[in-house]
């Protein structure tokens, strides 16, 4: 019964994406997407006769969550295929030349026929999905072809409903991994508390990521130069929620500061929007150069891509999400070294989170003058500043280290 009323709602879902595709730009995109896989098939890029492994993200954060172990696997077992998918466009659009992989595709909707066809197709030999995406056709599928599957860099939560008296149909779907490896023992236990017997803590696979991001990173003269040697301000994935508290902050900081925002989406009218509230000179990141960038104390950048790479130049981080749909990464910031900053209604999820809040590295606020508070505390104590610094940037080397974790209980299921 259960199932029947699942599929009507995926059926239901795809028809009303179709309507909404027709003034939606990025809805669009994925009803464009989902035509994709018989594209591919028709043109014989699926046929494949050797193993093949099958990598689930459901958009861009879950792939670089995932991406160590994806390159991990790579090198260990060159001879495999490996398929990956994406459910988002944001994922997708960015990644579609991700060249470890040998095929990158959205995911097909979980309607019982797509499921039968994308695997007859791919034949994978594996399938592991991302922290997250439980689609009932696909797990239940897998699960009866007796394919190894696993969930890994996996987080729960008490409130979830598979731990509900009434979430038997979404506990199925955990019972189709063999494997579920989480990030804390908080998970593992829930796990156990429904009887799941296949949990193991492996840990978080972004931390191996961030500190490679963060070896790796290179350098952007154009920020060392907006920089100039004063301290400085990197707001990451900022939400109109963020902005609602950094304006008013900004507005009344007199100290030596300068501040580049990234917004999570980016959006000319909404930026200009901002500008005009601020009582700071701003430029966007496509109009600056050397020679204008100087004479202002803002930028706004108005490209994807760069975020990772400007967090090296950072004093201090406000990462943006926490009061809205969910805090962003705040581990690239941290593995920099820095104190963080982020709203304080939705962070509790991210262990990380409440690891650093512990740790008095992050600062949780509520709004403008709780900001201002705690920033300016960190802000005129370099010796408080250094310590915040060396945590964050300590907390990232030490919980490193998941990606070996996660490649050897894949050895032993191909073993």
């Amino acid at each position: 019964m259960f199932t029947f009323f699942y599929n009507l709602f995926v059926y239901a879902s795809l028809a009303l994406a179709r309507v909404v595709a027709l003034f939606h730009a990025k809805t669009k995109r994925w009803v464009a997407g989902q035509q994709q896989f018989k594209i591919l098939q028709r043109a014989g890029v699926l046929q494949h006769n050797g193993p093949t492994v099958w990598f689930h993200a459901a958009s861009l954060g879950e792939f670089e969550q995932g991406r160590p172990v994806i390159e991990a696997f790579r090198a260990a077992y060159p001879d495999y295929r490996i398929v990956l998918t994406f459910f988002s466009p944001s994922g997708y659009e960015l990644q579609h030349q991700y060249q470890t992989a040998d095929v990158v595709l959205y995911l097909p909707a979980d309607t019982p026929a797509n499921v039968q066809q994308f695997l007859d197709a791919v034949r994978p030999t594996m399938a592991l999905f991302i922290k997250y995406e439980f689609w009932h056709n696909y797990l239940t599928a897998l699960h009866k072809r007796h394919i190894p599957t696993l969930l890994f860099s996996a987080i729960f939560r008490p409130n979830q409903l598979f731990f509900k008296p009434y979430g038997g149909f979404y506990r199925n779907m955990l019972f189709c991994f063999d494997q579920i490896l989480v990030q804390n023992e908080a998970s593992r236990q829930l796990l156990a508390s429904i009887n799941y017997p296949n949990a193991i803590w492996t840990g978080d696979t972004r931390l191996d990521r961030v500190a490679q991001i963060a070896h790796q990173a290179r350098e952007v003269p154009l920020v060392a130069e907006f920089k100039n040697q004063t301290p400085l301000l990197i707001v990451g994935s900022a939400w109109p929620d963020d902005m609602a508290v950094l304006i008013p902050f900004l507005n009344q900081w007199a100290a030596p500061l300068k501040i580049i925002v990234a917004p999570h989406e980016i959006n000319g009218a909404q930026i200009e929007s901002w500008q005009k509230q601020l009582k700071r000179s701003s430029i966007k990141w496509s109009e600056a150069n050397k020679h204008n960038v100087t004479d202002y104390e803002m930028v706004f950048v108005d490209s994807i891509g760069l975020l990772s790479r400007l967090y090296r130049y950072a004093d201090f981080a406000f990462v943006g999400g926490a009061y809205g749909d969910g805090l962003h990464n705040i581990l690239e910031p941290a593995a920099f070294g820095m104190p963080l900053f982020f709203g304080n209604l939705y962070y509790d999820k991210f262990q990380e989170a409440v690891d650093l809040c512990q740790q008095k590295a992050a600062h949780a606020v509520a709004n403008a003058p709780e900001l201002q508070m705690a920033f300016a505390k960190v802000y005129q104590n370099k010796n408080l500043q250094r310590a915040q610094a060396q945590t964050t940037r300590a907390y990232v080397q030490t919980h490193a280290g998941a990606t070996l974790c996660v490649l050897q209980v894949i050895q032993q299921i191909l073993r």
